[in-house]
C-alpha cells in the first residue's frame, strides 16, 4: 500500500543520501509529500543528491543519529520517520563493534525518544535478517535496535499517539557495497569475480520492494509490530552465472576466495519462535511483539501446553530462483538496464 493513503505533510529520512533513502525519498515526493527532510552525516552526498534533485520540497540537515540535539532540530513538525541510518558493513562493524553500538543502538534510540517528544505520529525502524541468530557485531547491534523500539513501543502503549514499528529484510539487490555492483565491476574490468562460498543462499529484494515493505509497515502497523516482506533467494553460484550469461562472458573467470569474516551459509529472516505468533498477511509477516511485563512468575507457574511445528523461515527454505530466475529478475533494476545498455554500446 502506497503512503498516498495517509496524507503525509512532512516526513524526515534519517540517512537519507543512502541507497534505501534516496529511494524512499524519490517515493514520497511522487506522492506528493509537501516536505520531505534529510538528515546525515555526509555533506558531500547531501550535495549531490541536491543538484540531481533540484526539488524546493526537499530540506537537508547535517547531524548525526547519535546526536539528540541535532535530531530535535530536525524532527520538529514531523508526522512520520523513517530510520535507515545505520552502520551496515559486516567487516567494519566486526573491527569497531563499539561503533556499531553507537549508532545502530544509542543512535536509534536517540531517533525513537527524539520522535516521540516532538509528537511524531510514526516511526518506522528498518532492520536486517542479519539481526536474527546474529553471528557478526552487525547483526547483533540490529537486533538490539530492534529490542529498542519495541520497549518503546510497549512503554508507549497502544493509545500514545506516536505508533512504532520495525521491518527486517534481506539483501537489498544493487544497494552501495553489496554483491551484485562488485561482481558487475569485475566483469565490466575484466577482473576474476571473487566468490566467497559458491553454495551460500540469500534473500534477493529490489529496492523498490523495500520501499514497499516500509509503506506497508507504515500504513498497518500497530504499536511495537516487525513486518517482513516474503522474498525468494538463489545460491551465489547461480546469481554469479546470471550475470555472465546477461553480459554475455561465459567465459569469465570466478575465483573461489573462502568464507569472510562472519558470514553466515544461509539468511534467516524469522525465527520459528517468532513466526509462532505472526501473522501471515499474504507477501507479508506480521511479527507481533511480546506484551509480558517484568512480573514472570506466571510464566513460571503456567506453562503453555500447545506446541507448533515450524521452521525457520531462511534463504535455504524459501522460494529459489535458478538462474533464468534471476536473470528476470535482474532485468527488473535500472542499474542492470543501464550496466548492460553501456556495456553492449561499447562492444
Amino acid at each position: 500500500m502506497s503512503t498516498r493513503n495517509r496524507d503525509i505533510k512532512c516526513a524526515l529520512i534519517t540517512g537519507g543520501t543512502g541507497s534505501f533513502g534516496k529511494t524512499m525519498l524519490r517515493d514520497l515526493l511522487d506522492q506528493g509529500t509537501p516536505e520531505v527532510r534529510i538528515i546525515s552525516r555526509d555533506e558531500e552526498k547531501q550535495d549531490a543528491l541536491r543538484n540531481v534533485l533540484r526539488d524546493e520540497r526537499v530540506r537537508y540537515y547535517i547531524g548525526d543519529i547519535r546526536d539528540r540535539e541535532s535530531l530535535d532540530r530536525a524532527m520538529h513538525g514531523v508526522e512520520c520517520v523513517f530510520h535507515a541510518a545505520a552502520l551496515k558493513q559486516v567487516p567494519s562493524c566486526e573491527f569497531f563493534p563499539h561503533e556499531a553500538v553507537r549508532t545502530n543502538i544509542l543512535g536509534s534510540e536517540n531517533v525513537i525518544r527524539s520522535g516521540i517528544a516532538a509528537g511524531v505520529r510514526n516511526i518506522v525502524c528498518l532492520s536486517t535478517d542479519k539481526a536474527v541468530f546474529p553471528v557478526n557485531a552487525m547483526g547483533m547491534s540490529k537486533a538490539l535496535m530492534e529490542k529498542t523500539a519495541q520497549a518503546a513501543a510497549r512503554e508507549l502503549g497502544n493509545m500514545a499517539k506516536t505508533t512504532i514499528a520495525c521491518v527486517r529484510y534481506g539483501n537489498v539487490m544493487y544497494s552501495r557495497g553489496s554483491a551484485i555492483p562488485l561482481f558487475v565491476r569485475q566483469i565490466k574490468e575484466g577482473k576474476p569475480i571473487t566468490v566467497t562460498e559458491p553454495s551460500m543462499t540469500r534473500f534477493l529484494m529490489p529496492l523498490r520492494d523495500s520501499v514497499s515493505l516500509v509503506n506497508h509497515a507504515f500504513s498497518h502497523a500497530r504499536q511495537g509490530d516487525l513486518f517482513i516482506k516474503k522474498a525468494p533467494a538463489s545460491t551465489i553460484v547461480d546469481l554469479v552465472a546470471a550475470l555472465k550469461e546477461l553480459f554475455e562472458v561465459p567465459d569469465h573467470p570466478v575465483e573461489i576466495i573462502g568464507w569472510r569474516h562472519a558470514e553466515k551459509l544461509y539468511e534467516t529472516l524469522a525465527s520459528a519462535q517468532e513466526l509462532m505468533t505472526s501473522e501471515d498477511m499474504g507477501e507479508y509477516y506480521r511479527i507481533l511483539p511480546d506484551q509480558r511485563d517484568l512480573n514472570y512468575k506466571k510464566f513460571f507457574s503456567e506453562g503453555d501446553t500447545q506446541t507448533v511445528e515450524q521452521d525457520d523461515y531462511h534463504s535455504h527454505n524459501t522460494d529459489q530462483l535458478d538462474v533464468e530466475g534471476v536473470k528476470t529478475l535482474l532485468r527488473t533494476l535500472p542499474e542492470i538496464q543501464t550496466e548492460l545498455a553501456a556495456w553492449k554500446g561499447g562492444a
